[in-house]
């Protein structure tokens, strides 16, 4: 009775965080973070009005448009993100503190984490060595998230359970938790783990972990790209930076276009926060308007995908099918029995046109 009375009460305290999202800096969806989206968004739609390109009419209905809130896709990702918050990222909770901790142990020998308030130096150095730490720790987070995500387009297996976060028609600020628990696996563990090595690198290299500088109780850099904009990249109001900005600083146009399933788009713009990476390694593509840009992922899984259970139980099917090799992953389509290609009568095998 105890651990039943213990699971209900962590329950409990994970539905207060649902439920508060809005009102907790370090949730996605805070209301500041949406209300400089907000303004951003007008900014970009009295640019529209003066170019005489506006076709919703008055703000209100250009920030919460027809054609996303009469798409069933959209109100999809509201229950969705009620329900995976209660339970599949509730399962995953202390994943990321195990996976630091053991990156950290195995660069220092100890699991006892050593502050810099253990270890006073002048305040210049001190505000040095976070600075440097706040920067090194998001450049290994981004570049592990980078490589991650990469991975989970080009490995058949992972690419089953990120469909989901793909399989959003018209996106908004919600549309950003449409993801399958095992992509939070994912994630949590490899980049949990790579900033464990972070902290530990520094705990070798000063003597204790330097402290980030951080905002409302978020690391700077991340409170930063937060409110520069961030809800815009899962919403419909289109925003790139001129020239070669886009290349350097994240805009909500760059991953518009690597949620896009044009031909043009497919697998490009994997990085969050430094689209760099994606110049580096030969995956950046930005066009200069959002003609050609679609939400979705084709014809794969048509018709499925569409209620919160399918997209929990999909991915586990399709996975288990790829896995029997039963599963075309290119084109979305399941063989059925035997995954070898058919014969042709006369036996001789038939070379698909290029």
């Amino acid at each position: 009775m105890e651990q039943i009375a213990d699971f209900l009460m962590a329950m409990g305290a994970q539905a207060k965080v649902v439920a508060t999202a809005p009102f907790d800096p370090k949730m996605r969806i805070f209301s500041l973070y949406l209300v400089t989206s907000a303004l951003i968004a007008l900014g970009v739609y009295l640019a529209l009005r003066r170019r005489g390109e506006d076709r919703d009419g008055s703000f209100l209905r250009f920030l919460f448009p027809r054609r996303v809130w009469s798409k069933s896709s959209a109100w999809l990702d509201l229950r969705y993100f009620f329900f995976h918050r209660m339970t599949g990222h509730f399962v995953l909770l202390g994943l990321g503190t195990w996976a630091t901790t053991l990156s950290y142990r195995w660069i220092t020998g100890t699991s006892l984490m050593v502050s810099a308030l253990d270890n006073p130096i002048p305040p210049l150095a001190d505000l040095g060595a976070a600075v440097a730490f706040m920067l090194v720790a998001a450049l290994v987070a981004d570049f592990l998230g980078f490589f991650l995500h990469y991975l989970q387009h080009k490995s058949p297996l992972l690419w089953q359970f990120h469909k989901v976060h793909h399989s959003a028609e018209v996106m908004h600020p919600v549309s950003n938790f449409r993801e399958h628990p095992i992509d939070n696996l994912v994630y949590i563990v490899v980049i949990s783990f790579g900033y464990g090595a972070v902290m530990g690198g520094a705990t070798w290299l000063f003597g204790f972990t330097p402290s980030m500088p951080t905002l409302l109780g978020v690391p700077l850099m991340n409170f930063l790209f937060n409110v520069s904009g961030y809800n815009l990249r899962h919403s419909h109001v289109w925003l790139r930076w001129p020239g070669r900005w886009s290349a350097i600083f994240p805009s909500p146009a760059h991953h518009h276009v690597h949620h896009s399933c044009h031909p043009d788009h497919i697998d490009k713009n994997f990085a969050f926060m430094f689209p760099f990476w994606d110049v580096l390694f030969g995956t950046y593509h930005m066009p200069e308007d959002d003609r050609d840009v679609k939400f979705g992922i084709g014809g794969e899984n048509e018709g499925e995908l569409n209620t919160v259970w399918e997209l929990y139980a999909v991915p586990f099917r399709d996975a288990w099918l790829h896995l029997q090799g039963k599963y075309d992953w290119t084109n979305g389509t399941r063989t059925k029995g035997d995954a070898a290609a058919p014969e042709t009568p006369d036996q001789t095998a038939v070379t698909p046109a290029e």
